[in-house]
């Protein structure tokens, strides 16, 4: 029993020292550019991006437990990177710079749930190439004098980048080629180029473009280069170089009869050609005055120190020496300009026209309308004068007023000269459209300040010549008068107009050519009237074209022609060829009667037919328009048109009437006889008139005894019918027609 108790105490025993035996984990060693293992020499490029994984943290337990990883930072540090516990991928979690952070130091620690092991590790940062090159101690403003050498260092720019090897080092250029000045690649120094100079008169200031480039490097995987620009203002300081200058020139300066001794002539003005820190300036006259003139050594005015009627020369040619003073007082820069004074009369005088009588500003001809070209305007006696001398007396004549008409001689003048006007456009005087003609003659002087001038008018009556032909108002003249008007009817006035004045305005008319012997015209007022004897006829002629003359008294005419339109007039009746025809109408075929109306125009001779008597009236109809006559529908053999008439002939009498469509109308009738036959009749008695052989003799008719006429009517009766006919010698357009009833003997 004992025993048993020992042996379970001293298996406890072993198992908690088993227990208590238990090894730490530990991470694997890694050299030198692994990704793998404890961390330990690990970099990583500053341009790594965010989110990527960067290394993986790897180790073991001895026991072959579970490990967890673990990666911790200094409180005040960032934390930069992120680890997965289960598998030990690092991942970066925020941005590197190496220029603000070169090297970051983390804990990492591996664990088994029982042992920790922690290890302190430093992580590099290396450089990528994310910097730019950026200029210090800006602005760059230089001040050189504008004598400096050429090749003369002027400025120093300096510029940094804080990336480490190539894209950390910095070389300068100029952005303009062409500049006078060079910078040093490696330095900045900036100098003058060789053979280059400054000159302050010229340019003051000069802006120089200083461009810094780094070396280039990688970022992201690509190779990049970075640059900055700077601008260096140089300002060229003025320095005693340039001689002085004369502002103004040429100088000229004049001097009038009435110039008093000591008056200012002109004034010559010089500045020292070095605008910086000019230097004083005093004038001088070196020759040429003669001791007529003086000039101020500190206005540079010159006087005249003569009366004008003292001096000897007309032009005097001075020479004047501006002379620099230092600023201890010795002469310095010189410079000499030429003035010349020329001694000129007073131009107190202006142009003058004068007539024959003396000064005159008003001038009158008379002359006819369209002279020839070329012509002198004599009646003109202008002569013009200015009491000046030389330039003073110098001026031009000019015509103002209506343009290309006329031309003045000469047109430049010295002292005096005689005035001629010379005619240029003939045409265009002309009286028909001004009477009178006014411009005025203009004379300036030409080289005076003043310009002084005068004018005078000159007045043209023109006078009318016969120089226009009468012209119609219109080319042709259109009338229409009815044909029955009587003689010496008006027909149509004309008109035709002489713009010309007096006798040569008067035109005469007169007419010729084929019809025109059938009218007159009045000679003064143009009205076209018919010949007293003429009768007029549209059915004969129903047109007349002739023409019209126009004619001043000088025998100058224009021509019109007149058209004349017979405008017709109902003056004829209706005419059938007879007044009594007869037509033989084969059933189913009409018959056609006509009449002829000789009137010219419509509807004067349109005719319109009419049956204006038959009895029965239902048997025919008529065709209004072409006379047609036809029996009616209903009747369409001979039987039917025996049933109407009991003697059973087919023989007919109408009246039809023809009547015009004028206004009043005519009408005329004819009595119309129709034989009404068959085409089979017809053929029979064709054979009987022709007494074919072999042909049957048609039995003749029975033989009646006509009963009396009426002597007081003069009728007659037919040997079928009793139709009374009124006797045809004594019928007129309005006689009927009468029928009686039919009897057989």
């Amino acid at each position: 029993m004992r025993r048993g108790r020992w042996a379970t105490l001293a298996l406890g025993l072993l198992r908690l020292c088993l227990a208590q035996a238990n090894f730490a984990p530990h991470f694997f060693d890694n050299g030198v550019g692994s990704t793998n293992g404890n961390m330990a020499l690990f970099s990583l490029p500053e341009d790594t991006p965010v989110g990527s994984h960067v290394y993986t943290l790897n180790g073991t337990d001895p026991e072959g437990d579970p490990i967890s990883y673990h990666i911790s930072f200094d409180p005040s540090a960032r934390s930069v990177f992120s680890v997965d516990p289960t598998f030990g991928n690092i991942t970066l979690v925020e941005e590197l710079d190496r220029e603000r952070e070169d090297e970051i130091e983390a804990i990492i620690s591996i664990s088994d749930g029982l042992n920790l092991v922690a290890e302190k590790v430093v992580i590099l940062v290396t450089d990528a190439n994310d910097e730019a090159p950026r200029f210090i101690q800006e602005p760059y403003v230089a001040l050189i004098p504008e004598d400096i050498p050429a090749g003369s260092s002027i400025f120093k720019v300096h510029a940094v980048d804080r990336d480490t090897g190539s894209g950390g080092s910095v070389t300068y250029f100029l952005q303009n080629l062409h500049s006078p000045f060079a910078v040093d690649r490696h330095s900045g120094v900036l100098r003058l180029q060789a053979g280059a100079t400054l000159d302050y008169e010229r340019s003051r200031t000069h802006y120089v473009t200083v461009v810094a480039k780094d070396g280039g490097g990688r970022l992201h995987g690509a190779d990049v280069v970075f640059s900055a620009t700077t601008t260096v203002t140089v300002n060229v300081e003025d320095v005693q170089d340039t001689a002085p200058v004369f502002v103004g020139t040429p100088y000229y300066g004049y001097v009038y009869e009435d110039t008093l001794p000591g008056s200012e002539v002109l004034k010559v003005v010089a500045m020292d050609g070095d605008r910086g820190k000019p230097n004083r300036i005093l004038y001088s006259l070196v020759n040429g005055s003669d001791g007529a003139f003086e000039i101020n050594e500190t206005s540079g005015a010159i006087s005249i120190t003569q009366s004008p009627a003292q001096l000897q020369r007309e032009v005097y040619e001075l020479h004047v020496q501006v002379t620099e003073m230092s600023p201890v007082g010795s002469p310095a820069a010189q410079a000499t300009v030429p003035v010349t004074i020329r001694i000129v009369d007073l131009n107190n005088h202006p142009p003058t026209f004068y007539g024959e009588s003396g000064p005159q500003n008003r001038f009158e001809l008379s002359m006819n309308e369209h002279p020839p070209q070329g012509e002198i305007l004599r009646g003109l006696k202008i002569t013009v004068n200015d009491s000046d001398q030389g330039a003073n007396a110098k001026f031009n004549l000019q015509l103002v007023g209506p343009r290309g008409i006329f031309r003045v001689v000469p047109q430049t003048v010295l002292n005096e000269a005689q005035v001629t006007i010379i005619v240029e456009n003939s045409t265009a005087i002309d009286f028909e459209k001004s009477k009178v003609l006014t411009f005025k003659l203009l004379a300036v002087e030409v080289n005076t300040p003043e310009k002084f001038s005068s004018t005078a008018d000159v007045v043209i009556q023109l006078l009318d010549t016969n120089d226009n032909v009468p012209k119609f108002d219109s080319l042709y003249y259109v009338a229409r008068i009815p044909e029955n008007a009587p003689g010496g009817s008006s027909v149509v006035a004309v008109t035709a107009v002489d713009p010309d004045t007096g006798p040569w305005g008067e035109v005469k008319y007169s007419i010729y050519g084929t019809g025109a012997d059938l009218f007159l015209i009045h000679p003064s007022t143009g009205l076209i009237y018919t010949q007293p004897w003429a009768s007029l006829d549209a059915e004969a002629t129903a047109r007349y074209n002739f023409y019209v003359k126009a004619e001043d008294m000088e025998g100058k005419y224009s021509v019109a022609e007149v058209f004349i339109t017979l405008l017709d007039v109902n003056d004829h009746p209706p005419q059938f060829g007879k007044s009594v025809q007869k037509k033989t109408m084969v059933l189913g075929t009409p018959v056609k009667i006509e009449a002829i109306d000789e009137d010219a125009e419509e509807p004067n001779n349109l005719v319109d037919y009419s049956i204006t008597h038959a009895e029965p009236a239902n048997v025919f109809d008529i065709n209004a328009h072409t006379g047609e006559i036809w029996l009616k529908n209903s009747i369409r053999s001979l039987d039917a048109l025996h049933n109407i008439t009991p003697g059973r002939d087919c023989i007919w009498s109408l009246e039809v009437q023809a009547k015009d469509r004028g206004s009043p109308s005519f009408s005329t009738t004819a009595l119309l006889k129709i034989d009404i036959t068959d085409a089979e009749v017809r053929r029979l008695r064709y054979m009987k008139k022709s007494n074919f052989p072999g042909t049957t003799k048609p039995v003749s008719k029975p033989k009646f005894k006509p009963k009396k006429p009426h002597s007081s009517q003069g009728l007659f009766l037919h040997p079928h019918y009793e139709i009374a006919l009124f006797n045809l010698s004594n019928m007129n357009p309005y006689s009927r027609v009468f029928q009686g009833a039919a009897q057989a003997s």
